[in-house]
């Protein structure tokens, strides 16, 4: 969904498009990246921390509430207020009988030009996340995070059967057409190849819209990949879009057999992956 500069009008757009997708069908509905807001991290503003609310809080209050009426899983990104002057980039889920599971703070914070996410947000201390839902057991990672093949992994091993990432990205609208292609390519594959190295459903939500008067497009283009990095789902970069989808969870086990990547991993050979960079002496 796009967003505007008033919180509560974007919870109530959320409500109702997560009453959309439950009519339709969902078991798990996912939100994007701090849906209730503009992607507000493109200055440097003291004033957006007025945003920010604890959690649970008054946003998860109102979706337990809608999660037990509709018998829904309820994936919520939200601006976390953890103490005075400690804020997070947070995702909350709410199981189907409204009952909050808890939550995953976002654990890679970026900082690039209208990214300033560094001025925001503590980085992650509660580690990787899985939740026990009614439908499944969940994965959950947070937008920069989904270009690090570690956090997939070690969700993945603590018993994810499918990865979510909440994601607002987007393209300067001042840059040319080949490099918009290059940039979503880039983001779409990384993703793709968490689902082909763990075996597991990947269900990328991202944001559609002009924001920052016009100098970024969000752009859309949410995807689901199937646990062999096959696409079974793509949105448009334009369009608010609800969609629904049927996922076989046993492919899982079918392409994890054939392809038998955590059988062979060498875990006595990796080490080296906790260090920074590794220096030749």
């Amino acid at each position: 969904m796009s967003c505007t500069a008033n919180p509560d009008e974007n919870l109530q757009k959320a409500v109702v498009k997560i009453r959309e997708a439950a009519a339709e069908g969902a078991q798990i509905v996912c939100l994007q990246e701090l849906f209730r807001s503009l992607y507000f991290c493109d200055v440097e503003d003291y004033d957006n921390f007025k945003l920010a609310e604890p959690i649970p809080g008054p946003s998860t209050d109102v979706l337990s509430s809608l999660a037990k009426e509709l018998g829904v899983v309820i994936i919520a990104s939200l601006f976390e207020k953890r103490a005075e002057g400690l804020y997070h980039n947070t995702t909350a889920v709410l199981d189907a009988d409204g009952k909050y599971l808890g939550k995953y703070r976002k654990m890679h914070i970026p900082d690039d030009p209208a990214y300033y996410e560094k001025f925001y947000f503590t980085p992650g201390d509660l580690g990787y996340k899985v939740f026990k839902t009614k439908f499944a057991t969940i994965g959950v990672l947070i937008c920069w995070d989904q270009w690090y093949p570690e956090g997939a992994r070690i969700t993945s091993l603590m018993g994810a059967e499918i990865l979510f990432y909440p994601t607002a990205i987007g393209w300067a609208t001042s840059q040319d057409e080949d490099t918009n292609t290059e940039q979503y390519n880039a983001w779409q594959t990384i993703q793709r190849s968490h689902a082909v190295a763990n075996g597991v459903y990947v269900v990328s939500v991202n944001r559609v819209g002009f924001e920052q008067q016009g100098a970024m497009k969000f752009w859309g283009g949410s995807f689901i990949s199937n646990p062999f990095g096959k696409i079974e789902y793509l949105a448009s970069h334009d369009k608010e879009e609800v969609h629904v989808h049927t996922l076989d969870m046993d492919k899982s086990d079918r392409y994890r057999t054939h392809w038998p990547f955590l059988r062979d991993r060498r875990i006595d050979s990796y080490q080296p992956i906790t260090k920074r960079y590794i220096d030749e002496e």
